[in-house]
Protein backbone atom coordinates (compact mmCIF):
# COMPACT_ATOMS: atom_id res chain seq x y z
CA UNK A 1 0.00 0.00 0.00
CA UNK A 2 1.03 3.65 -0.46
CA UNK A 3 0.23 7.40 0.19
CA UNK A 4 -0.54 9.59 -2.44
CA UNK A 5 0.36 13.75 -2.98
CA UNK A 6 -1.11 15.55 -5.59
CA UNK A 7 1.25 18.96 -5.25
CA UNK A 8 0.23 21.73 -6.89
CA UNK A 9 -1.15 19.66 -10.10
CA UNK A 10 -2.56 22.05 -12.19
CA UNK A 11 -3.59 20.36 -16.41
CA UNK A 12 -4.78 22.52 -19.17
CA UNK A 13 -6.21 21.59 -22.46
CA UNK A 14 -5.48 24.40 -24.70
CA UNK A 15 -6.28 27.21 -23.01
CA UNK A 16 -8.86 25.90 -20.82
CA UNK A 17 -7.77 24.43 -17.52
CA UNK A 18 -9.22 21.01 -16.76
CA UNK A 19 -7.87 21.09 -12.83
CA UNK A 20 -5.34 24.20 -11.35
CA UNK A 21 -3.58 23.87 -8.60
CA UNK A 22 -4.59 20.58 -7.28
CA UNK A 23 -3.08 19.56 -3.84
CA UNK A 24 -4.12 16.91 -1.61
CA UNK A 25 -3.15 14.22 0.75
CA UNK A 26 -4.19 10.63 0.96
CA UNK A 27 -2.93 8.54 3.85
CA UNK A 28 -1.86 4.75 3.24
CA UNK A 29 -5.15 3.30 3.51
CA UNK A 30 -7.26 6.06 3.23
CA UNK A 31 -10.55 5.90 1.10
CA UNK A 32 -11.25 9.24 -1.14
CA UNK A 33 -13.96 10.30 -2.82
CA UNK A 34 -13.70 12.98 -5.41
CA UNK A 35 -17.03 14.85 -5.85
CA UNK A 36 -18.22 17.02 -8.19
CA UNK A 37 -20.46 17.55 -11.01
CA UNK A 38 -19.64 17.21 -14.29
CA UNK A 39 -16.87 19.41 -15.90
CA UNK A 40 -15.19 20.07 -12.45
CA UNK A 41 -12.08 18.02 -12.98
CA UNK A 42 -12.60 14.99 -11.05
CA UNK A 43 -11.99 12.34 -13.37
CA UNK A 44 -8.94 14.58 -15.30
CA UNK A 45 -7.85 14.43 -11.69
CA UNK A 46 -7.95 10.72 -11.51
CA UNK A 47 -6.35 9.94 -14.85
CA UNK A 48 -3.25 11.83 -13.77
CA UNK A 49 -3.22 9.56 -10.31
CA UNK A 50 -2.96 7.18 -13.08
CA UNK A 51 -0.94 8.37 -15.35
CA UNK A 52 -3.83 8.11 -18.37
CA UNK A 53 -2.93 11.64 -17.96
CA UNK A 54 0.36 14.19 -18.39
CA UNK A 55 0.45 16.66 -15.94
CA UNK A 56 0.98 20.34 -17.03
CA UNK A 57 2.53 21.75 -13.72
CA UNK A 58 2.80 20.01 -10.71
CA UNK A 59 4.38 16.40 -8.64
CA UNK A 60 2.20 13.54 -8.43
CA UNK A 61 3.69 11.27 -5.82
CA UNK A 62 3.00 7.66 -4.56
CA UNK A 63 4.66 6.09 -1.95
CA UNK A 64 7.12 9.03 -1.59
CA UNK A 65 7.87 8.47 -5.14
CA UNK A 66 7.38 11.20 -7.89
CA UNK A 67 5.46 9.18 -10.84
CA UNK A 68 5.13 12.30 -13.29
CA UNK A 69 7.58 10.58 -15.74
CA UNK A 70 6.12 7.46 -15.00
CA UNK A 71 3.24 4.71 -17.36
CA UNK A 72 0.44 3.34 -15.85
CA UNK A 73 1.86 -0.21 -15.34
CA UNK A 74 4.74 1.04 -13.57
CA UNK A 75 2.96 3.18 -10.56
CA UNK A 76 1.57 0.05 -9.04
CA UNK A 77 -2.40 1.06 -9.79
CA UNK A 78 -5.30 -0.54 -10.27
CA UNK A 79 -8.10 1.15 -12.04
CA UNK A 80 -11.87 -0.06 -11.92
CA UNK A 81 -14.02 1.83 -15.04
CA UNK A 82 -17.76 2.96 -15.24
CA UNK A 83 -17.90 0.44 -18.40
CA UNK A 84 -16.26 -2.42 -16.20
CA UNK A 85 -14.26 -3.32 -19.79
CA UNK A 86 -14.20 -6.49 -19.52
CA UNK A 87 -13.63 -8.80 -22.41
CA UNK A 88 -16.40 -10.84 -23.85
CA UNK A 89 -15.24 -13.62 -25.73
CA UNK A 90 -13.47 -14.76 -21.78
CA UNK A 91 -15.04 -15.92 -18.98
CA UNK A 92 -14.69 -14.62 -14.88
CA UNK A 93 -11.96 -16.82 -14.49
CA UNK A 94 -10.26 -16.07 -17.47
CA UNK A 95 -11.18 -11.81 -17.16
CA UNK A 96 -10.19 -11.92 -13.76
CA UNK A 97 -6.89 -13.63 -14.20
CA UNK A 98 -5.89 -12.00 -17.39
CA UNK A 99 -2.96 -9.56 -15.62
CA UNK A 100 -1.72 -12.57 -13.90
CA UNK A 101 -1.39 -14.30 -17.44
CA UNK A 102 -0.15 -11.26 -18.71
CA UNK A 103 2.97 -11.34 -16.44
CA UNK A 104 3.25 -15.14 -17.58
CA UNK A 105 2.67 -16.39 -13.59
CA UNK A 106 2.33 -19.94 -13.05
CA UNK A 107 -0.75 -21.76 -14.03
CA UNK A 108 -1.77 -23.35 -10.40
CA UNK A 109 -0.51 -19.96 -8.77
CA UNK A 110 -3.44 -18.41 -11.17
CA UNK A 111 -5.84 -20.91 -10.42
CA UNK A 112 -5.38 -19.85 -6.83
CA UNK A 113 -5.23 -16.37 -7.05
CA UNK A 114 -8.96 -16.48 -9.00
CA UNK A 115 -10.24 -18.59 -6.78
CA UNK A 116 -9.24 -16.34 -3.51
CA UNK A 117 -10.39 -13.42 -5.67
CA UNK A 118 -13.57 -15.02 -6.46
CA UNK A 119 -14.26 -16.21 -3.19
CA UNK A 120 -13.91 -12.72 -1.46
CA UNK A 121 -16.24 -11.39 -4.07
CA UNK A 122 -18.60 -14.16 -4.07
CA UNK A 123 -18.41 -14.82 -7.60
CA UNK A 124 -17.15 -18.85 -7.06
CA UNK A 125 -20.54 -20.05 -8.90
CA UNK A 126 -20.10 -17.82 -11.67
CA UNK A 127 -16.51 -18.30 -12.98
CA UNK A 128 -17.19 -20.64 -16.15
CA UNK A 129 -19.80 -17.70 -17.29
CA UNK A 130 -18.91 -15.54 -20.35
CA UNK A 131 -19.74 -11.68 -19.18
CA UNK A 132 -23.36 -11.85 -21.57
CA UNK A 133 -24.88 -14.01 -18.95
CA UNK A 134 -24.01 -12.01 -15.81
CA UNK A 135 -25.90 -9.04 -14.48
CA UNK A 136 -24.74 -5.34 -14.32
CA UNK A 137 -23.27 -5.83 -10.98
CA UNK A 138 -22.03 -8.96 -11.77
CA UNK A 139 -19.99 -7.57 -13.84
CA UNK A 140 -19.27 -4.99 -11.87
CA UNK A 141 -17.40 -7.51 -9.32
CA UNK A 142 -15.93 -9.10 -11.88
CA UNK A 143 -13.89 -5.91 -13.01
CA UNK A 144 -13.13 -5.23 -9.26
CA UNK A 145 -11.40 -8.76 -8.77
CA UNK A 146 -9.57 -8.39 -12.03
CA UNK A 147 -8.43 -5.07 -10.24
CA UNK A 148 -7.67 -6.84 -6.71
CA UNK A 149 -6.02 -10.08 -8.27
CA UNK A 150 -3.33 -7.54 -8.90
CA UNK A 151 -2.88 -6.19 -5.36
CA UNK A 152 -1.77 -3.30 -5.90
CA UNK A 153 -0.46 -0.38 -3.86
CA UNK A 154 -4.09 1.73 -4.72
CA UNK A 155 -7.04 1.66 -6.52
CA UNK A 156 -8.77 4.12 -8.55
CA UNK A 157 -12.22 3.99 -9.38
CA UNK A 158 -13.98 5.97 -12.11
CA UNK A 159 -17.56 6.40 -11.26
CA UNK A 160 -17.99 2.61 -11.10
CA UNK A 161 -21.78 2.27 -9.94
CA UNK A 162 -22.99 4.76 -13.16
CA UNK A 163 -24.67 2.01 -15.36
CA UNK A 164 -26.11 0.30 -12.05
CA UNK A 165 -29.95 0.72 -11.32
CA UNK A 166 -30.73 2.48 -7.91
CA UNK A 167 -31.15 -0.45 -5.55
CA UNK A 168 -27.89 -1.94 -7.39
CA UNK A 169 -26.02 0.89 -7.10
CA UNK A 170 -26.69 0.93 -3.06
CA UNK A 171 -25.66 -2.79 -2.25
CA UNK A 172 -22.52 -1.99 -4.26
CA UNK A 173 -21.74 0.75 -2.33
CA UNK A 174 -21.65 -1.98 0.63
CA UNK A 175 -19.85 -4.47 -1.18
CA UNK A 176 -16.82 -1.76 -1.92
CA UNK A 177 -16.89 -0.32 2.00
CA UNK A 178 -16.98 -3.73 3.22
CA UNK A 179 -13.89 -4.73 0.88
CA UNK A 180 -11.82 -1.64 1.71
CA UNK A 181 -12.64 -2.25 6.21
CA UNK A 182 -11.36 -5.94 5.19
CA UNK A 183 -7.88 -5.30 2.85
CA UNK A 184 -7.10 -1.16 3.87
CA UNK A 185 -5.97 -0.56 -0.04
CA UNK A 186 -5.64 3.56 -0.52
CA UNK A 187 -8.32 3.86 -2.66
CA UNK A 188 -9.23 6.94 -4.64
CA UNK A 189 -12.95 6.97 -6.04
CA UNK A 190 -14.92 9.62 -8.39
CA UNK A 191 -18.32 10.66 -8.33
CA UNK A 192 -20.81 13.65 -8.99
CA UNK A 193 -23.39 11.20 -6.73
CA UNK A 194 -22.87 13.32 -3.33
CA UNK A 195 -24.94 10.13 -1.34
CA UNK A 196 -22.62 7.81 -2.67
CA UNK A 197 -19.37 9.83 -1.73
CA UNK A 198 -20.89 10.28 2.12
CA UNK A 199 -21.67 6.53 2.33
CA UNK A 200 -18.51 5.26 1.21
CA UNK A 201 -15.56 7.76 1.78
CA UNK A 202 -12.91 8.53 5.18
CA UNK A 203 -12.89 12.09 3.08
CA UNK A 204 -14.75 13.79 0.50
CA UNK A 205 -13.02 16.35 -1.27
CA UNK A 206 -15.73 18.38 -3.30
CA UNK A 207 -14.27 19.84 -6.76
CA UNK A 208 -15.18 22.75 -8.34
CA UNK A 209 -14.10 24.70 -11.85
CA UNK A 210 -10.90 22.16 -11.75
CA UNK A 211 -9.99 23.17 -7.87
CA UNK A 212 -10.82 21.56 -4.45
CA UNK A 213 -12.99 23.72 -2.86
CA UNK A 214 -13.20 21.70 0.31
CA UNK A 215 -11.68 18.52 1.70
CA UNK A 216 -13.17 16.66 5.37
CA UNK A 217 -14.83 13.86 6.61
CA UNK A 218 -18.42 13.59 5.32
CA UNK A 219 -19.82 14.52 8.50
CA UNK A 220 -16.94 18.10 8.44
CA UNK A 221 -18.22 18.99 4.39
CA UNK A 222 -22.18 18.08 5.67
CA UNK A 223 -22.08 20.28 9.26
CA UNK A 224 -19.51 22.52 8.60
CA UNK A 225 -19.59 23.49 4.57
CA UNK A 226 -16.78 26.42 3.97
CA UNK A 227 -18.68 28.19 1.22
CA UNK A 228 -22.20 27.77 -0.13
CA UNK A 229 -21.19 26.03 -3.30
CA UNK A 230 -20.61 22.72 -1.10
CA UNK A 231 -23.69 23.81 1.03
CA UNK A 232 -25.77 23.42 -1.88
CA UNK A 233 -23.98 20.54 -3.42
CA UNK A 234 -23.50 18.45 -0.57
CA UNK A 235 -26.81 17.01 1.14
CA UNK A 236 -30.45 15.62 -0.27
CA UNK A 237 -32.67 17.45 0.47
CA UNK A 238 -30.40 20.27 -0.50
CA UNK A 239 -29.24 22.99 2.93
CA UNK A 240 -31.65 25.83 2.89
CA UNK A 241 -29.93 29.09 2.26
CA UNK A 242 -31.40 31.94 2.90
CA UNK A 243 -30.74 35.43 1.55
CA UNK A 244 -31.65 38.45 3.85
CA UNK A 245 -29.78 41.04 6.84
CA UNK A 246 -28.46 40.54 9.63
CA UNK A 247 -30.07 42.88 12.01
CA UNK A 248 -29.90 44.39 15.74
CA UNK A 249 -33.26 43.24 17.78
CA UNK A 250 -35.05 45.31 20.58
CA UNK A 251 -33.96 43.31 23.10
CA UNK A 252 -30.02 44.13 22.19
CA UNK A 253 -29.50 40.83 20.26
CA UNK A 254 -29.82 39.81 16.42
CA UNK A 255 -32.26 38.84 13.93
CA UNK A 256 -31.74 37.36 10.61
CA UNK A 257 -34.61 39.47 8.32
CA UNK A 258 -36.04 37.38 4.91
CA UNK A 259 -39.07 38.98 3.89
CA UNK A 260 -41.56 39.42 6.01
CA UNK A 261 -40.00 37.12 8.40
CA UNK A 262 -37.03 37.40 11.67
CA UNK A 263 -35.20 35.00 12.89
CA UNK A 264 -33.35 35.11 15.98
CA UNK A 265 -29.94 34.06 16.40
CA UNK A 266 -27.53 33.12 18.63
CA UNK A 267 -25.78 36.21 20.54
CA UNK A 268 -22.20 35.28 19.64
CA UNK A 269 -23.90 35.68 15.86
CA UNK A 270 -24.44 39.05 16.58
CA UNK A 271 -21.09 39.49 18.49
CA UNK A 272 -18.85 37.99 15.13
CA UNK A 273 -20.61 38.98 12.14
CA UNK A 274 -21.05 42.35 11.19
CA UNK A 275 -24.99 43.65 10.32
CA UNK A 276 -25.85 43.88 7.12
CA UNK A 277 -26.54 41.39 3.63
CA UNK A 278 -25.67 38.49 4.43
CA UNK A 279 -26.38 34.45 3.66
CA UNK A 280 -27.45 32.23 6.42
CA UNK A 281 -28.16 28.43 5.90
CA UNK A 282 -29.50 25.25 7.57
CA UNK A 283 -30.14 21.73 7.18
CA UNK A 284 -33.51 21.07 6.06
CA UNK A 285 -33.88 19.10 9.58
CA UNK A 286 -32.98 21.55 11.62
CA UNK A 287 -36.08 23.19 10.52
CA UNK A 288 -39.16 22.86 12.55
CA UNK A 289 -42.83 23.95 11.43
CA UNK A 290 -45.76 24.39 13.84
CA UNK A 291 -49.10 23.38 12.86
CA UNK A 292 -50.77 25.29 15.07
CA UNK A 293 -47.96 28.77 14.09
CA UNK A 294 -48.21 31.84 11.32
CA UNK A 295 -46.35 33.19 9.11
CA UNK A 296 -45.68 30.67 6.02
CA UNK A 297 -47.59 28.47 3.96
CA UNK A 298 -46.98 25.27 2.89
CA UNK A 299 -46.30 24.88 -0.78
CA UNK A 300 -45.31 20.71 -1.31
CA UNK A 301 -45.45 18.22 0.47
CA UNK A 302 -43.16 15.27 -0.34
CA UNK A 303 -43.78 11.58 1.84
CA UNK A 304 -40.90 9.49 1.86
CA UNK A 305 -41.87 6.82 4.29
CA UNK A 306 -39.44 7.32 6.77
CA UNK A 307 -39.80 11.19 6.72
CA UNK A 308 -41.48 13.65 4.84
CA UNK A 309 -39.76 17.01 3.28
CA UNK A 310 -42.18 20.40 3.15
CA UNK A 311 -41.57 23.25 1.09
CA UNK A 312 -43.29 26.32 3.11
CA UNK A 313 -43.06 30.17 1.16
CA UNK A 314 -43.38 33.34 2.87
CA UNK A 315 -43.48 36.85 1.28
CA UNK A 316 -39.67 36.89 0.79
CA UNK A 317 -38.52 33.32 1.46
CA UNK A 318 -38.36 29.92 0.95
CA UNK A 319 -37.30 26.92 3.25
CA UNK A 320 -37.51 23.29 3.12
CA UNK A 321 -38.29 20.85 6.23
CA UNK A 322 -37.35 17.55 6.80
CA UNK A 323 -40.15 16.07 9.47
CA UNK A 324 -39.79 12.26 10.72
CA UNK A 325 -42.33 10.27 9.96
CA UNK A 326 -45.42 10.87 7.95
CA UNK A 327 -46.50 14.71 8.28
CA UNK A 328 -49.77 15.31 8.18
CA UNK A 329 -49.85 18.73 6.40
CA UNK A 330 -51.11 19.89 3.11
CA UNK A 331 -50.72 22.44 0.72
CA UNK A 332 -52.07 25.83 1.48
CA UNK A 333 -51.93 25.54 4.97
CA UNK A 334 -50.56 28.17 7.35
CA UNK A 335 -47.33 27.61 9.84
CA UNK A 336 -45.23 28.48 12.00
CA UNK A 337 -41.30 28.01 11.08
CA UNK A 338 -38.57 27.72 13.71
CA UNK A 339 -34.65 27.44 12.97
CA UNK A 340 -32.22 25.49 15.19
CA UNK A 341 -30.16 28.11 16.72
CA UNK A 342 -27.21 25.97 17.13
CA UNK A 343 -27.25 25.35 13.47
CA UNK A 344 -27.11 28.12 11.52
CA UNK A 345 -24.20 29.20 9.33
CA UNK A 346 -23.41 32.47 8.12
CA UNK A 347 -21.69 33.46 4.38
CA UNK A 348 -20.43 36.12 3.27
CA UNK A 349 -22.51 37.27 0.25
CA UNK A 350 -20.35 37.96 -2.07
CA UNK A 351 -17.66 36.22 -1.95
CA UNK A 352 -19.39 32.82 -0.84
CA UNK A 353 -17.31 31.57 2.17
CA UNK A 354 -18.81 30.82 5.51
CA UNK A 355 -17.91 33.30 7.94
CA UNK A 356 -19.53 31.90 11.36
CA UNK A 357 -19.41 30.16 12.98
Amino acid sequence: MADLQLIGVSKRFGTVFACADVNLEIADGEFVTLLGPSGCGKTTTLNILAGLEDVTSGEVRIGGRVVNDLGPFERDIAMVFQNYALYPHMTVAENIGFTLRLRKRPKAEIQARVAQVAATLELELLLERLPRELSGGQQQRVALGRALIREPAVFLFDEPFSNLDAALRVRMRTEIKELHQRLRVTSVFVTHDQEEAMSISDRVAVMRAGRVEQVGTPEEVYARPVSTYVARFIGSPQMDLLSGDLVASADGGAGFRVGSLTFPVPAGVAAGVAQGARDMAIRPEHVTLDPAGIGAVVRVVQPLGPMTTVTVVWDGGTLTARLPGMAHLAPGQPVGVGLDPDHLLFFDRTSGRRIHP
